[in-house]
This record gives C-alpha cells, structure tokens and sequence, in this order.
C-alpha cells in the first residue's frame, strides 16, 4: 500500500497505510524463548524473524530484553560472555520475501531508495555497518553508523540508494536480509566498505566495524528497526502484538504444553494400525511446507482404543495447496485400524513443544 501524508484541519499531517518492510521490528514476538547461549558456529533465531549468525566468534547471551526506548517495550540484546579477540564475524539478520520487495523496483531505471531506521544502545562506542544484501543477484550495499554515546538508547538513520541492477524474485524464496555486524575478522574488513551497490566482495563488506567481541563487558540492544520506501524516515509503524504473532507464524509456529493445562491437544484423525494421522490446522498460511520439530518424542502421546503411547517418529505427510494445514502422521507399535486418534502434548508444562518450521 503506498504512503500517504494526510492533513485533516489543524491536526499534525498523519501517515497511513502499511510503511515497514521489516516484521517484528519491535521485538515483541519471541515464540522460541526469551533467552539463548550462542557460541560456536551456528545459526539461531533470537526475537522472530532476527537471526545471530555467529562464526566461532566469542560466547554469547542473547535475548529479549524489557530494556527499550520510550515508547517500546522489548528489546533484542546481545550480551558478551566470552571475548574474542580474533574474531571472524557475528552479525544480526533478517530475511524478506521476493515477492514482498517488488515496490522497490530493483533492477529498473525506476529503483526506490529505501531508509532504515532503528535504536541502538551498547556500552561499546564507535563505527558499525548496516548492510543491504541482495541474495538473488549476490549484491550488496554496506553504511556506517556511530554509536556516540555509551549505554544511552540512540535513534539511527540510513538511507541507501536503489540498485537499477538485478530484480528481485516474485517468490517466496529469499530475496534480501538486513544485516548489522557486530564484529568482523580480516576477510570482511580489509577492503574498501561498499557504500554504492555492486556485487558483493568479503573484504569490502564491514570495513570500519568495532569488535564487539572484545570484552565481556559488552552489550549491545536494538528495537524498533524499520525499512520503508524513500529517503526520508518515518516514525516507527506500531503494530499490535496479534498482528505482528500472525506475520510471524507465516515463518514459525509453535504449540506448548500450557502452564496450567494438563495437556495440548494437537490433531485427531483415524488409526490405520501402526500410524496416527491427522489434520493439524495452522493459524496462518505458512510460507512453504513446514518442517516438524518437537521437544522430545515422550513428550507427545497418542491415544487410541482406550489406551495413549509415545509415538515412534512424527512426520508430515503433506500441506494443502494454501499451507493451512498439515496432515500430519505418528508411527506407534499397536493399533485398531479405523479407531479415532487423538494426539496430544503432555510432557513438562510449559518447555514440552511441537513445532512448524517454513523459515527463510
């Protein structure tokens, strides 16, 4: 929907209409937990639909934190506990939909600029880069911001030219991530940094970044990240907290076993003798075809002709054509064919889980 900048009578110009690409800016929605220890390799979603992609980069605590400006009530926090000094590169990122960029007309003469705007706040002053990084055409355009005053929230702005150079995809793949870095090694960092559009080159990509992994006595918080059409900031697109958990849950779902429940119903469907299947309804229409994890197999029971087991193994057998659904199969050892089933989450309240991955 375009923007509009409406004047009614002697009220302040209002905008309206749907502004921020980003989803879960705020850092409200947090269905995979509030806290997480990274360190290693490894790939792992913080806040939803923020990812810390870390490379052996130090040892982390990451988490939603109630630390915000005024006005917000979350914050994503990065928490130092082991430093690196030799660090390779830990970044935070977030992915969009080709078929959600076409507004931008990358690739025609046409290309909208596009301004990014965020808090931040970390005891760790200095040079960070945000990045724009264009998957499907591997192009990339890097700024710099300042953090200049120590422990105090600042808003960022950053406005980045629009590539005339490589379409996005009109698909549900992975078009383009927002990326801040948080510290880099040499093979990002010893070129020139890339502020003009062009294909993407390491040593161009975070020159100038601070190493936030020097210390453990580093921290750094941002909320209220948005990217919208233009080279003017807007003030930040509040959202509900139900409007922003459906956006979300295009990407990931989770059931839990509730705190005061005594157990999670997930499906009901028919006995075919050693196998459970059923229909799993998903409160939004998910990207692709799910993935299927869970807590722990125990943690999950099915019953049927008068009795419940563990399965054996959960699987999905299949999405209909709109991904609102899945049908969804339990092997287990006895059955009477043609019985009803009902499978249900009964494991510890409040940690026992199932869950449907369509990440990007």
């Amino acid at each position: 929907m375009a923007l509009t900048k409406v004047r009614l009578g002697g009220f302040e110009p209002q905008y309206v209409g749907r502004r921020n690409i980003i989803i879960n800016g705020g850092m409200q929605v947090a269905q995979r937990g509030t806290s997480f220890s990274l360190s290693g390799t490894a790939d792992t979603f913080i806040t939803d639909r923020f990812l810390i992609s870390n490379s052996d980069t130090g040892a982390w605590t990451a988490s939603q934190s109630t630390d915000a400006p005024t006005g917000f009530s979350n914050s994503l926090k990065m928490d130092c506990t082991t430093a690196d000094t030799s660090p390779t590169f830990l970044t935070l990122m977030t992915r969009f939909e080709g078929q959600d960029l076409q507004h931008l007309k990358k690739g025609t003469s046409s290309a909208e600029k596009t301004t990014l705007s965020f808090f931040v706040k970390s005891n760790k002053t200095g040079t960070y880069i945000a990045e724009l990084r264009d998957i499907d055409n591997n192009r990339t355009i890097g700024k710099a911001y300042t953090i200049s005053s120590a422990d105090t929230w600042e808003q960022k702005i950053i406005t980045f030219d629009g590539d005339t150079t490589g379409a996005f995809g009109n698909d549900n793949g992975n078009s383009l991530t927002v990326q801040f870095y948080l510290a880099v090694g040499s093979v990002y960092n010893s070129g020139t940094l890339a502020t003009s559009w062009g294909s993407r080159v390491n040593a161009n990509t975070a020159v100038g970044q601070v190493n936030l992994a020097d210390s453990t006595d580093n921290e750094w918080y941002i909320t209220g990240v948005q990217l919208e059409v233009g080279s003017a900031a807007t003030p930040f697109e509040h959202r509900s907290f139900g409007e922003e958990l459906a956006l979300c849950q295009r990407y990931y779902h989770i059931l839990k076993r509730g705190v005061s429940d005594s157990s999670t119903p997930i499906m009901s469907g028919l006995d075919v003798g050693s196998q459970a299947r059923g229909i799993c309804p998903f409160p939004v229409s998910m990207r692709v075809n799910p993935s299927v994890g869970y807590s722990a197999l125990s943690h999950l029971a099915v019953y049927s002709s008068g009795g419940s087991q563990a399965p054996s193994a959960i699987s999905n057998a299949g999405t209909n054509e709109t991904r609102t659904m899945m049908r969804l199969t339990a092997d287990f050892t006895s059955g009477t064919t043609g019985d009803g089933i009902l499978m249900q989450i009964n494991g510890t309240a409040g940690s026992a889980y199932i869950d449907f991955d369509a990440e990007l």
